[in-house]
């Protein structure tokens, strides 16, 4: 772990790129695009906070109770974010949003997203 100030770049760790990810199943792609890519730009020894780019293709996943606290920056692209009492909220390019832990939503990719995150699984 460092001890340093980190810079989040938008296309990836500058040593590292953006790498597959498979955090989405592939039953919740919305279209023939699969792509999932994410670069952590820190992480705790312990894993308990993250911070790094993730870009995913348009998807819509019903999510029981949200796994982490998650704060969010849209770089590029379009969620819509329904919560349990049908509120629907969409963030778009420069929107930043969080979710709490255990917060029971609709997420949904419209378009192509690419996003900060920081997440804290605490």
């Amino acid at each position: 772990m460092t001890t340093k100030p980190v810079r989040l770049n938008a296309g990836g760790h500058p040593n590292t790129g953006m790498t597959p990810s498979n955090m989405v199943e592939p039953g919740d792609f919305t279209t023939d695009d699969r792509t999932e890519l994410i670069s952590h730009h820190f992480t705790t020894d312990d894993q308990s906070i993250l911070t790094g780019v993730w870009e995913c293709a348009p998807c819509r996943e019903e999510i029981d109770a949200y796994p982490v606290h998650e704060m969010m920056t849209v770089l590029d692209g379009s969620v819509t974010v329904t919560d349990a009492d049908g509120r629907a909220e969409t963030y778009e390019a420069g929107d930043t949003f969080f979710i709490p832990k255990g917060t029971p939503c609709t997420w949904e990719i419209t378009r192509k997203m690419r996003k900060f995150y920081m997440i804290a699984d605490v």
